[in-house]
């Protein structure tokens, strides 16, 4: 018999999902007590009519609403001084945050910085005391960062090259409104390191020492979806039912990994991502693979598990064999969806892999979790494989 021990499930946000779901979005503002709402997107998705789309939907329920379309990728902190300066001006009481990981970080992060003082930084890490702030409803474009569903936000601070998470029970969008319509134009290249990201929040926590019942069901069945649908979502993607098992892949890994953490390929994320400005999804596309290898002896049974998932066969292998083909079906999925596979294709050089490892060794929460422990050393090696 397993002893499971001490756990805690949480997932705060209500999740809606289903194609033509964003219809709803009137009445959920409406539900949630918003009057004037201020939606936050970026350029890109302001550009191509998905925007517009949302705008459109509060005008037909004659809900008033302001945009702020100035989210950046890998979203700077001034950017959400800025939206929280509108939403104050403005006098909105609910965002709406269409679009990837970046736009719905920094809607979360508009609504926590409209209710608390001081800035976005003060409160960098998990479980900082805060107020909650106005409502939110997360409308996922990409799938994804599934920040539609987490406690975190990751925000830069592009002048001093830094970034940080902000974690917490009032980090969260109270809807996740899920319509995998909207990500039906996301092009290959975005919808593979957004799937990879979201795989890598899968099997992150499935590995992990936090990992616990809940958490392992909700990552069996993302890492079963993204085996079943990532190739064709990212080679066939108006096919909707892919597209729509890769959004629920992404939401549910996000459910899982709120309450365990992660791992090193996260931990390596986000000092690459602000000092080598390598966007997150690419990032970790880049890792899992070496990440794998190198975790891969803390957790043999969990490794030959996700060859199972992945379709390999792997009757009458060693458990030791059997945990190397999960890794090798993974890393046949980067190669499959012609993901990034190079850090050095960045500018990174083996000259700044030592600070890197030590700046990633601050994400103690996603090193302490790692299913193999884990020094400044062999993070170096990880990315050096990487390079």
């Amino acid at each position: 018999m397993h002893s499971h021990g001490h756990f805690i499930f949480e997932l705060p946000t209500r999740i809606e999902f289903g194609s033509g779901s964003l219809a709803h979005l009137g009445q959920r503002v409406t539900d949630l007590g918003g009057t004037r709402v201020l939606v936050v997107t970026d350029e890109v998705l302001a550009g191509i009519g998905i925007a517009e789309r949302v705008t459109s939907l509060l005008d037909e329920a004659k809900i008033e609403h302001v945009l702020f379309a100035e989210v950046e990728a890998e979203p700077d902190a001034a950017g959400v001084h800025r939206g929280v300066e509108l939403l104050a001006s403005e006098g909105c009481d609910l965002v709406v945050a269409v679009g990837g990981g970046s736009v719905l970080d920094t809607g979360k992060a508009i609504s926590l910085v409209s209710r608390n003082p001081g800035h976005i930084r003060d409160y960098a890490g998990l479980g900082i005391p805060t107020q909650k702030g106005v409502p939110v409803i997360a409308i996922p474009t990409t799938a994804g960062t599934g920040s539609e569903a987490t406690i975190w936000a990751v925000i830069s601070e592009k002048t001093n090259k830094v970034k940080y998470g902000v974690g917490g029970p009032h980090m969260t969008s109270d809807l996740a409104l899920c319509d995998p319509d909207l990500t039906v134009t996301l092009p290959p290249r975005l919808t593979a390191v957004t799937g990879l990201d979201a795989l890598a929040h899968a099997l992150e926590s499935y590995v992990n020492k936090a990992t616990q019942p809940f958490s392992e069901a909700l990552s069996e069945k993302s890492m079963e979806l993204v085996a079943r649908s990532l190739r064709d979502a990212v080679w066939g993607g108006d096919t909707l039912a892919a597209r729509s098992d890769m959004l629920l892949a992404s939401t549910m890994a996000a459910a899982a990994f709120n309450s365990t953490r992660l791992g090193l390929a996260h931990a390596l994320a986000m000092p690459l991502g602000a000092k080598a400005k390598i966007p997150h999804g690419d990032v970790v596309s880049i890792l899992l693979p070496e990440v794998m290898r190198f975790n891969v002896v803390g957790n043999l049974t969990k490794f030959a598990r996700i060859a199972r998932i992945f379709g390999e066969p792997v009757e009458g292998l060693s458990l030791r064999d059997a945990a190397d083909a999960g890794v090798a079906a993974v890393e046949q999925v980067v190669t499959d969806v012609a993901a990034p596979r190079r850090l050095g294709d960045y500018g990174v050089t083996v000259e700044d892999l030592p600070s890197l490892a030590e700046e990633a060794m601050k994400s103690a929460g996603n090193i302490q979790v790692n299913p193999r422990a884990t020094n400044a050393a062999d993070l170096v090696g990880i990315m050096t494989r990487s390079l």
